[in-house]
Parts: C-alpha cells; structure tokens; sequence
C-alpha cells in the first residue's frame, strides 16, 4: 500500500500514485499538510517540506525503518559527483512502506516527492523532477551502518525546476544543500535559515506612495498618471504664491501650518509695504530735489539782495579785506538806496553803444553791415545780487534805453533805474493786476526778500504792467547743423535792419538804429543783443552785453586804444556756433499801449503763449 506524503491518501498501484501526483498536486496550486503555506509550486513545497518541517520526518523515520533513502539504485550504477549522506536523504523524503527497500534491492528507481517516494519503471520520466541513482554497495552500506548510508547522487539529463534545478548551477556546487565533509552529523543551521527565510517567505511587491495624497500604487506608471492629475487640477496662480511663501514660512516656524489663502493675503501685504516704501522714498528723493531747485532759483527762504550784501560784506571783513568803519558806511549806503527804490548806479556803465559805433567806424574792415541798438547802459551783477540777479539786469538794461526813447517816457513815471528790490516789487503788482497768473503761482506771489531767478514771462508781465507793448519769441528747437539756430540770427538782423536809411541807394556799413535792445533768455542765464554783424562771407555775428562782464572789463569799451577796444569786442561778438542750448526766448518791445489794449493783454495772459519759431 502506498501513501501520499502530502495528502496523506492510500493507494495500491504505483502508476495511480503518479496520476494522483500529476492530477491532486502537481497541476494545481500546491498545499502544505503541515502548516497554512500554499499557492506556491511543487518544487517550492517539496524543499518548504524537507527545510521547515524537517524535525517532523526525522520524528517518522525514528518510528518506522530508521534512515531509509528515497533513492534506489538505477540499472546500470555509475558513480555520482555529490556525496548525499543519510540526512540529505531524509530531508528529500523518507518512504514509509515496506517495498521500498524491495525496490531497492531490485534495482527500481523511485521519485521524490515531497517528504514521500513514487515508485515507477526506469524508463519512465517526469521533467519537473530529478533523478537520481545510487549504487547497491552504497545503500547496502547504509542499511546497515546505522542511518549513516552514503548515497552516490547522479543528476540525469531531465531538466529540472525549482531547488533542485540551481543544485545543478554550474558557478555553484552540485548539491547545494550539503557537501562530503558535511556527510556527518546535521547540517549547518545558518545555511537552513537562509535557505528557508528565502523560500518560505512571500514575495513583497513593490508599492509607490503618492506624495499628495494617501494613495499607494503598485505600478509607476499608475502613480504617474496619478500625479499629473494632481498637478491639472492646481491653479497657476496658487503655485505662485505658494512657491514664494514656502521659503519664508520655513524660515518663521518649521512647525506651524499655513493655509494658501493666509499665505495669499501675506504676499498681499508684503507688496502693499513694498509699495509703500518705495512711495515713501520716492517722496524723500522729490523732497530733497524741491530744495535743491529752490536753493538754486533762490526761493529757499535764505534772504534776497540786502541779506546777500550784508554777508558779503561781513566775510570781506572777517577776511581783513574791509574794515569794519567801511562796512558801517557801505551797510548805510545800501540801505539808503533800498529805501529810494533806485539804483545805486555801482555797477552802471554808460555810453557803451556810442563808444561801439566809433570803433566799427574807425576800426572794422572785414564787416559789411554792423547794425546796433539805441543807446543803452550796461548793469552788471553785484554781491548782491551774483549768481541769480541776471534777469534783473537785462530789465535795467531795456529800461535804460526806453527812458531815452521819446514814445516811452510818457508810460515811465520813473525817472531813474529802479533797484533790484524796487524790480521785484513791481513784477508783484504786475501780478495783482492779473498778469501771468501761472507764473504768481509758481513764486507763491511773492518775490520780495528772495533770490528768485525771474525770465522771459516775467519781463513781459512788468512790460505789459507799465503799458509798453512786448512780444516773446520762442525759438524751441535748433534749426541748424549742430544745434545752432540760423532762424534766431536771421531774425535778429531783420529786426535791427528793418529802420535803416530806406531812401539810400547804399545803405551804410554801420548803423545805429533807434531799436531797443532784445532781452535774450536760455536755460540758466539770460543777456541782451544789442546789434548784429554781417560779415564779407555771409555770416552773422550778434552783440551781447552780459550781467555777468565786471565794470572793468565793459569799460575798457570806452578807452581811446583801439587794441584795447578790440579785445573788449571779442567778448560782445557771439557767432552761430557759440549760441547752442536748444531753446531761446527773446523778449521784444514794439510800442506803447492803451489803456485797453493794456486790459485786453491782461486777459490773454491768463493763458500765456509765446510765438514759437519755426
């Protein structure tokens, strides 16, 4: 009687025993008797049954035969090349019926399985096992050596699986579980547990954890598509924000958790400072520059002409370069002459154009025409009014030819040139009258006690205020290569020319017409064309008297030297290449008003608009 060692089933002939393996256990999943393993393959649970159960058929054999192999010698015995001793034996399977030894001695080949034995012909095959033969001598040697059989162990051609398939490996030994100097005694306990924590354990798959959420996936790409999903349904504008906040929130406390609608009204925040920072420092930079522009325009409150004269005067003593005796006496003076409203006449150089038309008639050779002014005095710049009282002087200068012009005396009241301050005062009322109400505005109605620069509208807003008629001219842009203005020359020499001899067939190389002076304004100074040059080639060269030229240097205009005439002249002559800022305006006087025409400008100048040319 034959008895299934896996299921414990009894059957009689040894080919129902093969069926019952091929049908029970080999072609369905596969089953430990002894424990809850399965699901596994038939070599799997054949080396699961001899490694972890080993102590249950060592516990059989005792009871039964004691040490009986499974393995029978083959027909025709040849030797093997690994030494199975009696434990390797039991641990492939123990046969528990009394004709395997028959089988044995008649030389029948029997089949592990298991912990049990198959009996079945020599020339039958089955290749998911392994075969093998072992020699009578060796068996007989076993029987009766006391469970210490040696077995010689010969793989045949089949092809095997599971354990006993790598026991044939060729980088490894052939049996893999024991070798000849291990035939005695029980095998080596480290090389069980390896063996049977291999395979008896389950294989683990590997798992893929979302990072954004709880899912665990089993395939990568699973997870992938996964993730995209994710990401698709993230707004562009939360990543923003949370990407920039992630830093700063690490930073402040690794511990606290901020929502995205905190970290979005923290971004908020952050700009709103920004914001303001930068209008706060931009407010600061404006500020700084106001005060700048009013030191330099001298609207920052640090006194006008008598503050200026009073400290130049006090440093030229402290210096040791006045006396204080002088200072009192000089101090006296000024104020005296503030007090009159009239000008000190210090800095007045009179006869000027006269001593310019003997010259030009005596000298000059190489001019064809020469048109100049009517008589004017030159007023220069004094300690003062230095570094801001140009406009000023350029007014005094046109007044002092006005007042010598017969249509104009009867406006002018004044006899004499008024002072700076007496100036000052004057384009104030011009003001309260309501002339050049944007220009009020932008000195706060107030030029008295300051160092205010005045220009071109302020010069026609006194003009228009005493009743003499004024134009301005804008020459806005440069008209000529190199950013020289030819249209400014051309004009200027129309104008002088324009009262020449008229009934002469020739007109003379020098004239000296009844023009007032022009008051010429660009950025940052201002001075006053008094004639024009035309010179043998053509070109023009227009005289300038500037505020800024000491009463030295303009007097030397009256010395009877001609040499030294000349030099002084050079510094009058301006040419086409040395006027180059880009714009010019020029203040032209052209008569006398009414009373209303007078009002009727004072109306118009509520929207001053000058005549720009081109």
């Amino acid at each position: 009687m034959l008895t299934c060692e896996i299921c414990g089933e009894e059957l009689v002939l040894d080919k129902d025993m093969k069926t019952h393996l091929l049908l029970s256990h080999m072609e369905n999943d596969m089953g430990c008797p002894l424990c809850s393993w399965s699901g596994v393959t038939y070599n799997e649970l054949r080396f699961h049954i001899n490694t972890t159960h080993k102590e249950k058929q060592d516990h059989d054999g005792a009871e039964g035969r004691g040490g009986h192999s499974l393995v029978r010698p083959s027909s025709s015995p040849t030797p093997s090349t690994t030494i199975v001793d009696s434990h390797c034996k039991q641990a492939i399977g123990l046969s528990r019926s009394e004709g395997s030894e028959k089988g044995v001695a008649n030389g029948n080949r029997f089949d592990t399985i298991g912990g049990g034995v198959s009996l079945r012909t020599s020339n039958s095959t089955l290749e998911s096992k392994e075969r093998m033969t072992v020699s009578p001598q060796a068996f007989s040697r076993g029987e009766s050596g006391g469970g210490r059989a040696v077995a010689i162990v010969e793989p045949t051609s089949s092809v095997s699986t599971g354990f006993l398939r790598s026991a044939q490996d060729s980088s490894r030994p052939t049996s893999r579980h024991c070798n000849a100097e291990d035939s005695v005694g029980v095998g080596s306990a480290e090389h069980t547990t390896v063996k049977q924590k291999r395979f008896s354990s389950p294989l683990k798959e590997k798992q893929f954890s979302c990072p954004m959420c709880a899912l665990v996936c089993t395939d990568a790409f699973i997870l992938q598509e996964h993730v995209e999903l994710h990401l698709l349904e993230e707004s562009p504008a939360e990543e923003a924000v949370l990407g920039a906040t992630s830093s700063t929130e690490a930073a402040s406390s690794s511990n606290s958790s901020v929502s995205p609608n905190s970290d979005l009204r923290l971004a908020r925040r952050l700009q709103e400072e920004e914001k303001q920072r930068r209008k706060e420092q931009e407010a600061k930079r404006e500020a700084e520059e106001f005060k700048k522009l009013q030191r330099q325009f001298g609207v920052d409150g640090r006194g006008g002409y008598r503050k200026q004269m009073e400290r130049t005067m006090e440093k030229a003593v402290s210096r040791g370069v006045m006396v204080p005796a002088d200072f009192h006496n000089k101090r006296a003076e000024m104020m005296e002459a503030l007090a009159s409203g009239v000008d000190d006449g210090r800095t007045r150089t009179q006869g000027v154009l006269g001593a310019l038309y003997v010259y030009y008639q005596r000298e000059v050779r190489d001019c064809v025409h020469v048109w100049l002014s009517a008589d004017t005095d030159h007023f220069c710049s004094s300690e003062g009014d230095k570094g801001w009282g140009c406009g000023y002087r350029n007014f005094q200068m046109l007044l002092s030819s006005l007042k010598r012009m017969e249509p104009y005396t009867t406006c002018l009241s004044e006899g004499s040139v008024p002072s700076i301050p007496r100036v000052q005062v004057l384009i104030e009322g011009a003001w309260r009258e309501g002339l050049d109400p944007q220009g009020a505005t932008h000195f706060n109605q107030r030029l008295q006690g300051t160092r205010a620069w005045i220009g071109a509208t302020e010069i026609y807003a006194l003009c228009t205020s005493l009743r003499v008629s004024a134009r301005v001219l804008d020459f806005h842009q440069p008209t000529g290569p190199g950013d020289t203005h030819p249209r400014l020359f051309d004009w200027v020499k129309q104008y002088f020319s324009q009262t020449g001899a008229s009934g002469a067939r020739l007109p003379p190389r020098v004239v000296q017409t009844t023009q007032p002076p022009l008051y010429l304004q660009h950025q940052g100074h201002s001075r006053s064309i008094v004639g024009v040059e035309q010179k043998k080639n053509g070109s023009l060269c227009l005289l300038l008297l500037d505020p800024g030229c000491s009463p030295g240097d303009v007097r030397k205009l009256l010395s009877q030297d001609g040499s030294t005439v000349g030099t002084a002249v050079r510094r009058l002559r301006k040419f086409s290449g040395n006027l180059k800022h880009r714009q010019y305006q020029v203040v032209v006087v052209d008569g006398v008003l009414s009373p209303e025409e007078k009002q009727t400008r004072v109306l118009n100048s509520r929207t001053l608009q000058a005549e720009r040319i081109p």
